[in-house]
């Protein structure tokens, strides 16, 4: 099934070549600084001012910050002219840095700001992480926010009703009675990410788990990438390993590279540019491709991220700079569900990759 409605903002996808590779993800002020001391809103900023004394500091030593010389304990001789000169093309770096970066987000903004964005997110436990999560979206983002909660387990929808009330405007929640399948319920994966697609209207939407948070303007760059021409954009890529690099970060053991869909090769982690797949619980994509790319039948999420980046028909990408995101720890679920569940998903991946 796909989705008939048109992307009025989007360019067309683009099957080769590297899109939107210029994301800074380093914006978390909110906002480009306007001649009355506001800030510009944009996809991924709050857009609203904050009262003066709400994450406002003084900084010893912000070049240093940087990477730059700098350090205000050392003066040096106030005369060598050797040093002033060092400081003069040390202040110069700084300056043209800050600039592009600044130029750089701004022109993201400009072109996100008429795309339509929705962040999906399933609710099954862990009640702290989730509210890190809800509220780092609400602060960093403009994002509307789509969440099912699935069986109010530990009380995480109870979290999500108070944010949902407290936030009307940004947040619409869904609780059903059925519980997750990693605690013996009906609920899966890919039925409630089914659902949260369709539930959403939005041009491009944002596949978030609740073990990730968002440190500032996280969304912007990704939604950039997709406006350019990507099918897809995340903060975290993978590529196949040629055996000569590291074996793989995200778990795949050497044992599990024989299964149904044949043999399959360890990964890397790979980026920024264009990438193969992608990973790490948060990344965006056109709402209408991923209908039909989306695998339905997983039951939990395990390498089914990585399933759907390989359906995707596409240029993947992972922007220049890394997003501000915050992983919160791993959500743990009983051993044997776990292993039985990656093995089965990671079974899908192989059969994809071998028939590429």
């Amino acid at each position: 099934m796909t989705d008939a409605k048109p992307p009025a903002h989007l360019r067309p996808a683009r099957p080769g070549g590297v899109a939107g590779g210029t994301g800074t993800g380093r914006d978390t002020a909110g906002g480009a600084t306007l001649g009355g001391g506001g800030r510009a809103p944009g996809v991924g900023t709050a857009g609203s001012p904050r009262p003066r004394n709400e994450g406002e500091h003084a900084r010893m030593n912000p070049a240093a910050e940087l990477g730059f010389s700098g350090d205000p304990g050392q003066h040096g001789d106030p005369g060598d002219e050797m040093l002033h000169a060092q400081r003069v093309w040390d202040g110069t770096l700084a300056t043209n840095r800050l600039d592009e970066l600044g130029i750089d987000a701004e022109r993201q903004r400009v072109e996100t700001k008429d795309v339509t964005v929705g962040v999906g997110l399933l609710v099954d436990g862990w009640p702290e992480d989730v509210r890190r999560c809800l509220q780092s979206l609400v602060d960093h983002t403009n994002a509307r926010i789509f969440a099912i909660d699935l069986g109010n387990v530990d009380g995480a929808g109870d979290v999500l009703r108070e944010l949902a009330e407290g936030y009307p405007e940004r947040i619409a929640a869904w609780h059903v009675a059925e519980q997750p399948h990693w605690r013996g319920g009906t609920a899966t994966w890919g039925e409630g990410r089914a659902k949260l697609l369709r539930l959403d209207e939005s041009e491009v939407h944002v596949l978030m788990d609740t073990d990730v948070a968002l440190r500032g303007d996280a969304l912007t760059p990704l939604v950039a990438a997709v406006v350019e021409g990507a099918v897809a954009a995340g903060w975290r890529g993978l590529e196949p390993s040629d055996g000569a690099t590291e074996q793989t970060s995200i778990g795949i053991m050497p044992q599990w590279q024989e299964g149904p869909g044949g043999a399959g090769p360890e990964w890397r982690q790979a980026g920024p540019g264009k990438v193969r797949a992608l990973t790490g619980g948060l990344f965006a994509v056109r709402r209408a491709q991923a209908i039909g790319a989306l695998p339905e039948d997983a039951c939990f999420g395990a390498y089914a991220d990585l399933e759907l980046s390989l359906a995707l028909r596409g240029d993947l990408v992972v922007p220049d700079e890394q997003p501000p995101v915050e992983w919160l720890g791993r959500h743990e679920v009983p051993s044997g569900y776990l292993d039985r569940e990656s093995r089965r998903n990671y079974d899908g991946v192989l059969r994809m990759l071998s028939a590429s």
